[in-house]
């Protein structure tokens, strides 16, 4: 075996392998504004399980080991705000959906305004910060930290 592929093929396959992580870890929890008109129509919620300025939706999965964090984390936050709601749909019961959403990773948020009409998805486990500063839009209000 020659050395000077071998030894190419040990830098480069670590070196692609870290590059491709660091991108997907970038991606990971960030807010993509979207545009689903038709995403309380195919969740199949009511105007009851809706809130009235928001609602945050969560796919998680019975094997998700990040879902119950983030259940309790959006929660937690749509707790702070008047007019949201968090509604968890499990894909386990419903593959459906899975496909309708196009939901590659659990835990995956999609955040439907007063409508019901989807403005924006999060894949991974969701950014406090960048959640709140998205609610503060759709509510119109300000959660500020200090």
């Amino acid at each position: 075996m020659d050395w000077l592929p071998a030894l190419i093929a040990a830098v480069a396959l670590p070196a692609g392998a870290a590059t491709i992580g660091l991108a997907w870890r970038a991606r990971t929890g960030r807010i993509r504004a979207t545009r689903d008109e038709s995403a309380t129509t195919a969740l199949g919620l009511d105007s009851d399980a809706l809130g009235t300025a928001a609602t945050l939706v969560q796919f998680s999965t019975a094997y998700c080991s990040r879902c119950p964090s983030t259940a309790r984390q959006l929660a937690a936050i749509s707790a702070d705000y008047a007019g949201v709601r968090h509604v968890e749909v499990d894909l386990t019961d419903r593959p459906d959906l899975a496909d309708r959403f196009h939901v590659l990773q659990t835990p995956t948020t999609l955040i439907l305004d007063a409508r019901g009409e989807g403005t924006a998805r999060i894949g991974g486990v969701p950014r406090a910060r960048d959640l709140r500063d998205r609610l503060d839009i759709l509510t119109g209000s300000s959660h500020a930290t200090s």
